[in-house]
């Protein structure tokens, strides 16, 4: 008979997981090493002693649990990677060459841009939104981006797609569960005025660091093809998310519809440009660590969340940036008596306070791997902190705790 192991009542899943991400917090320049093994560790305790929750023991439960998180990792693999390489196509068409003629070239350019971020995730996904910060970043700061500024970009597309169904993995699953679009604008409310906190600091501090060039690069001609393919991904993208949520919603659990869009996209405009295939290698390291996060996190015993309220709902948020939020999220609809627009703000911004808590901000890390320090990230990325805790009180002094109503 399969027997759980407790030290001093904590589930050793949690204390494993636990010690996989103090791993990739001191070891910051092996952190696929570190959560390869810590999944290791986790898969090997289950096998050995607890099963797979519902999934059952040994082999045959490991392999029925896989089937049902295969959508969401195939989601996440596939989006991460596309995205790496829609980056590149933006990169590339210099249009962010032109960017430091059209910002100002004092700190007020710098929240312009986390305003374009946070704007563009309302639509986009937030890992797009984030890379095409990042991406933008890079030219107008002439490759000095602090790392405080990036955890920023980060937490702006995150912010931005707190909001909205389809700016977001979480608030799309609150959309599929019949939780109304309009609900989740309420998010806003939180979500702007962390806006409001965080990038006025982290705008000074890039500032201090590197300001932003204004004269564009001489002779710049926009590649007008690549705008196209980086449009056509983008839109085939929403389109795809979009479709699958209204017409075909049980598609969503069975097939990853969002990153197949995006590879279909990219495959077929392929004929007219050539995608940087060189960037695959390091964004697919990126990928494998959070996949494998993400995959030790959905093995942990958590069946229950506590009483759905404030105080659980702000909780989940510090949570998020440590816990993948999508669990988080399926356990919350599962249980109920949640106000969605408050959590939607809280598990979409709150794995903003880590580089790894969301997959915005791994996928920032794989084109700036210096942002792989827990401690660098915390220590110089503290407005965000500040900007979650402020935000969420803003929202609950103005709009109240309203719980869940049946959906």
């Amino acid at each position: 008979m399969l027997t759980p192991i407790a030290v001093c009542g904590i589930p050793l899943d949690f204390i494993l997981f636990g010690l996989t991400l103090l791993g990739v917090a001191l070891f910051h320049r092996h952190t696929l090493a570190a959560a390869l093994t810590g999944l290791a560790a986790v898969v090997g305790y289950k096998l050995a002693f607890t099963g797979f929750a519902t999934f059952g023991p040994g082999l045959a439960g490991l392999v029925h649990h896989m089937r049902h998180e295969w959508v969401t990792l195939a989601n996440l693999f596939l989006l991460l990677m596309g995205f790496a390489l829609l980056s590149r196509h933006y990169e590339d068409s210099r249009i962010p060459d032109r960017m430091p003629a059209l910002l100002p070239d004092d700190w007020t350019g710098g929240v312009l841009l986390l305003v374009l971020v946070f704007v563009l995730s309302a639509f986009l996904d937030n890992i797009a939104a984030a890379l095409v910060g990042g991406t933008v970043a890079r030219h107008v700061f002439r490759g000095r981006v602090h790392i405080g500024y990036l955890a920023a970009i980060v937490a702006s597309a995150n912010a931005g797609g707190a909001g909205s169904v389809v700016g977001d993995t979480t608030t799309t699953m609150m959309w599929i569960d019949g939780i109304s679009p309009l609900t989740v604008v309420d998010a806003y409310v939180a979500a702007v005025v962390a806006m409001l906190v965080l990038a006025v600091p982290a705008s000074l501090q890039q500032q201090r660091y590197s300001p932003i060039v204004k004269k564009a690069l001489s002779g710049t001609r926009i590649d007008w093809t690549r705008v196209v393919i980086v449009a056509a991904i983008l839109l085939a993208a929403m389109a795809a998310n979009v479709t699958a949520n209204l017409k075909f919603p049980a598609l969503l659990d069975t097939f990853p519809v969002l990153g197949a869009a995006v590879w279909l996209a990219i495959l077929l405009t392929s004929l007219l440009r050539r995608p940087d295939w060189s960037v695959m290698p390091e964004a697919g390291q990126g990928t494998a660590f959070l996949l494998a996060l993400v995959t030790a996190a959905s093995m942990m015993p958590v069946e229950k969340l506590p009483a759905a309220s404030w105080q659980t709902a702000l909780g989940l948020g510090f949570i998020s940036s440590v816990f993948d939020n999508i669990p988080l999220t399926a356990l919350a609809l599962k249980q109920g008596g949640y106000d969605w627009g408050l959590l939607a703000y809280t598990v979409g911004f709150g794995g903003s306070m880590i580089w790894f808590g969301s997959s915005a901000g791994v996928a920032v890390s794989n084109l700036y791997p210096e942002t792989r320090s827990v401690a660098r990230w915390i220590v110089y990325g503290w407005p965000i902190i500040l900007a979650y805790v402020v935000g969420f009180f803003v929202m609950l002094a103005l709009l109240g705790w309203h719980p869940d109503a049946p959906h």
